[in-house]
């Protein structure tokens, strides 16, 4: 029976890309190739090994071993001035002849050709293809899984995925370690880390899921249940152009208004209920941090707004002085109730962000002394409209340190002006408040 839900490149179906193909012969390596068949790993060490017994270095990397290195995205401190520019470019696997005339011997150097002339040519390949021929034999099995290749893919496509989450947020030492500095035993599977991470392995995971677990939905469906309640709160919410509640109040071929405020919540308000598209309903209290009059003062005069709902609190860490922030009382008694959090990021590259304090302040509200733990915290990577250069949101949670959150959470695109991606992140966030209270 073949797997359905495979990413591997053997004869197994692979419904992930909707392609199924039967068990080849395993025929002979291919002629001229130099090399046997082995593993992605072995092919990575051997072309390694080739570059540094001809001489190539980290500092002649991209000019003797036949390979332009990959320059990393935007990491650490470099995540943190991301912004206008749009990014790093990026190289592919390329062709050089520098260096092949040194310590090499015909057999040696034509060994080492052929495998930089295959990457060159594989690099051209979508991943969807590239797994369609290790599907072939067993010789393109082994060639398909060279983490050269992989991890140009994986530095290519990652900044135009849209969501990202806690179980497939990279790494962030994949992107600042250059290939040549990982030694032997400690490479990257930079193939896993992409089908991890990449929508169509997401996907493929979430469809697999047993049965029983939707037989299980069916009957919760079946009992009376009050509502789930979300806070809502962020700098998403005031600095952008284009009001994100705004539209979610006038948008019911989107989302539909199911109850205006009408009850209340300690003292609070109960914000607004909404109906999602399978007559499921939630309430999303919305927290501001200032008066609408100081927020429009604000975006008029381009000004930050004194953030009314924390209050700070310095503490000492071995010899240096640390920030805290605490909720106030009200906002204290909505985070007591509420079954998730909704932080709406500004994701607008022109505009400068202080993640830091963005993370400080996340953490003082999902704080789990302030309610049930683990409650799901889904995060609006937001920007006014379409035309508006976003920060990607992978770059945006390594920025956001949302490594260090210990809940699920997941971060997904959002644009204020169509509502383009909301809708995906509650299915996520209801989902998980549904699967939490099952247990």
């Amino acid at each position: 029976m073949h797997s359905k839900d495979s990413w591997n490149t053997g004869p197994k179906c692979n419904a992930l890309f909707g392609v199924c193909v039967r068990k080849a012969p395993c025929r002979p390596a291919v002629p001229g190739a130099g090399v046997g068949v082995c593993s992605g790993v072995e092919r990575a060490r051997r072309v390694l090994g080739a570059r540094k017994r001809m001489g190539g270095g980290r500092a002649e990397e991209q000019q003797r071993p036949g390979y332009v290195a990959l320059e990393a995205p935007p990491c650490g401190r470099g995540l943190a001035s991301w912004g206008a520019d749009g990014g790093q470019r990026r190289s592919r696997p390329a062709l050089s002849a520098a260096g092949r005339s040194r310590g090499a011997g015909p057999e040696r150097l034509q060994g080492c050709r052929s495998i930089d002339v295959q990457l060159n040519i594989m690099s051209f390949l979508s991943p969807q293809d590239l797994c369609r021929l290790g599907s072939t034999n067993c010789y393109w099995r082994a060639a398909v899984q060279d983490p050269l290749l992989w991890r140009y893919f994986l530095l290519r496509d990652l900044p135009s995925w849209t969501s990202v989450d806690w179980k497939s947020l990279p790494d962030v030492e994949i992107f600042n370690k250059a290939f040549s500095e990982v030694s032997d035993n400690t490479l990257y599977d930079y193939m896993a880390v992409y089908k991890r991470s990449c929508p169509q392995g997401r996907r493929s995971l979430k469809s697999s899921r047993p049965r029983y677990g939707a037989v299980t939905s069916f009957l919760q469906s079946l009992v009376t249940q009050a509502e789930p309640r979300f806070a809502m709160f962020g700098p998403g919410l005031e600095e952008l152009d284009d009001s994100l509640v705004q539209k979610m109040m006038t948008c019911p071929e989107i989302l539909l208004v199911a109850g205006l405020p009408h009850r209340q919540i300690h003292g609070i308000g109960s914000g607004v209920s909404f109906q999602f598209s399978n007559n499921q309903k939630f309430n999303i209290l919305t927290l501001y941090s200032a008066t609408s009059v100081e927020r429009r003062r604000a975006r008029e005069e381009q000004a930050a707004t004194v953030n009314k709902m924390f209050y700070q609190e310095n503490s000492i860490v071995g010899n240096q002085q640390a920030v805290h922030y605490s909720v106030i009382a009200q906002v204290r008694k909505v985070c007591e109730v509420v079954d998730g959090f909704i932080y709406v990021a500004n994701a607008e590259a022109h505009r400068e962000h202080d993640r830091q304090e963005e993370l400080a302040r996340i953490e003082a509200m999902i704080d789990p002394t302030l309610g049930p733990p683990n409650r799901p915290l889904l995060i609006l990577s937001c920007v006014s409209h379409i035309g508006v250069k976003r920060i990607p949101c992978i770059y945006m949670a390594h920025q956001l340190q949302l490594n260090l959150l210990r809940q699920p959470w997941m971060m997904q695109d959002t644009v204020a002006a169509t509502l383009d991606g909301l809708l995906n992140g509650i299915e996520w966030l209801l989902e998980e408040t549904n699967c939490k209270n099952a247990q």
